[in-house]
């Protein structure tokens, strides 16, 4: 009766995470919903992972002699979490915004490698019953994928995290017959499973099993390293859904209902996302999930020779002063600098001032995606005059200033030379407005390599140094010239 009423708790738990997931994926579209998102996915996992070690732990104690066994395993998984559970919360209280990205690609690494530790244990633990000669195909076909699907997940994401770290070149590796390699390698993966799940032999399974592993965690290094560094966001989107088919291939091998959702749910969002930003950046989908698959990397950036115009931030707030309307195009510079609260003061003292002030947001600006729109929110930018780069890119034309703070290959005009890189990307034409400034510490390209003759227009002038200091020095400067009226003080 017991054990009934706790499948009974169980299967309800499950369901009501899978419930909260959706939710909460619900919650993430938009940014007013976004905290009860997130409040009904923390809510969600920790029903799952309730419901989970019940089930583990009911169906432990039924075994002979599983009271000592059964102690055993609760410590050993309340040390596990405890340790778990403390280097999360270090991390998530240590973590930057600037380093947000990253760390993300990191966590998708864990979740790869535990997909390859369920493969192996579930594989083992099935042995006895092969060795009787009851052979289960169809389990061995999901150690098989979530091994494959595990180690591909585990390898791309240290190379995506070196590569968002800088530790490792966002320049795309390039080798000769990659194409060819990469295809070959999927074959001998679909030949190395069907020998896997068709022969039940522990001699045979063996060098599969390792075979595979070997040849997946190469794959995964490789379709990460052929990836240029414009392409990272995508990169990152698509390593989460990896990271999700990988936990519902772990939720077959474990019997874990909810695990096979929540692994369907992530693994199927990361890949629309990827689409729609894949779409957005005019990129072939399959090229950029199959590591630049038909791009032979022999496009070049093109020099730019010319002029350039520097300002000053006393100059570039009396023309503030000027302007009926201002875009500011954000990047990951700013993010660096940390700028994003100075920027919010500016465009509040700005907006009491009568100047129409809006943010142009790039699909990909910054290291992840909704990279820019997170750091706005946390500096209380109103969300009515965050525009992503569709609803703005027209009104450029009549735009009076325009300040580029920390972004480089999103306001590339190179896009537009089909020899370039990024040609075809998609781009904020703010050299359209009447005037440019553009903040940066130097002249150096962005991360995709590409110089920017945005920095030579007539049009655009250069305010070098930290994005933060400069954007301060506009602060005070427009004190100076034309303090704000306490009346409008404060105001939105």
């Amino acid at each position: 009766m017991l054990d009934t009423m706790l499948a009974n708790a169980t299967n309800a738990a499950y369901l009501a995470a899978a419930i909260l997931f959706v939710l909460a994926l619900a919650g993430l579209s938009t940014h007013e919903t976004s905290k009860m998102g997130n409040a009904f996915g923390i809510t969600g996992m920790a029903l799952a992972l309730g419901a989970a070690i019940t089930h583990a732990f009911t169906g432990a104690a039924q075994a002979e002699g599983a009271m000592t066994n059964l102690i055993v395993s609760a410590a050993l998984l309340v040390v596990a979490m405890l340790i778990g559970g403390a280097i999360g919360l270090w991390r998530a209280l240590k973590v930057e915004m600037t380093g947000m990205p990253e760390l993300v690609a990191l966590l998708h690494s864990f979740v790869g490698a535990a997909a390859v530790l369920v493969g192996y244990g579930s594989w083992i633990e099935s042995l006895p019953a092969q060795a009787l000669g009851h052979v289960d195909a169809l389990h061995l076909v999901e150690v098989f994928l979530g091994v494959l699907i595990g180690a591909v997940t585990l390898t791309g994401s240290l190379v995506a995290y070196g590569k968002l770290n800088g530790r490792l070149p966002s320049k795309p590796l390039t080798l000769p017959a990659r194409n060819l390699m990469n295809a070959a390698a999927l074959v001998i993966a679909l030949v190395l499973g069907v020998v896997f799940a068709a022969v039940p032999s522990l001699w045979v399974q063996i060098p599969c099993l390792l075979a595979i592993t070997v040849i997946a965690l190469a794959l995964g290094i490789h379709l990460v390293a052929a990836i240029g560094g414009a392409d990272m966001p995508v990169v990152v989107s698509m390593l989460n859904s990896y990271s999700g088919w990988a936990a519902a291939a772990a939720g077959f091998m474990l019997g874990i209902d909810v695990l096979i959702v929540t692994g369907a749910l992530v693994g199927a969002s990361g890949a629309i996302l990827s689409y729609i930003m894949c779409r957005a950046m005019n990129r072939s989908f399959v090229s950029v999930i199959l590591g630049g698959f038909g791009n032979d990397g022999s496009s070049a950036a093109a020099e730019v020779d010319g002029e350039i115009h520097e300002t000053s931030a006393a100059d570039l707030a009396a023309d503030l002063l000027q302007a009926r309307s201002v875009v500011i195009a954000p990047g990951y510079g700013m993010a660096v600098a940390q700028a994003q609260y100075p920027v919010a003061d500016l465009t509040q003292r700005l907006r009491d001032r009568g100047v129409e002030v809006r943010f142009g947001i790039h699909p990909v600006a910054g290291r992840l995606p909704g990279h820019m729109n997170v750091l706005l929110a946390e500096a209380k930018v109103p969300y009515d005059i965050v525009l992503e780069m569709d609803e703005i890119n027209d009104d450029f034309a009549k735009t009076d200033v325009v300040l580029v703070i920390g972004a480089n290959d999103t306001v590339n005009p190179a896009a537009s030379d089909p020899g370039s890189p990024i040609a075809g990307m998609p781009v904020l034409r703010v050299w359209e407005a009447k005037q440019v400034v553009v903040f940066k510490r130097g002249m150096s390209a962005g991360y995709a390599g590409v110089q920017n003759p945005l920095f030579f227009e007539d049009n655009t002038q250069m305010l070098f140094g930290d994005a933060k200091a400069s954007v301060q020095a506009i602060l005070s400067a427009l004190d100076a010239a034309a303090p704000a009226a306490p009346a409008a003080a404060g105001a939105r």
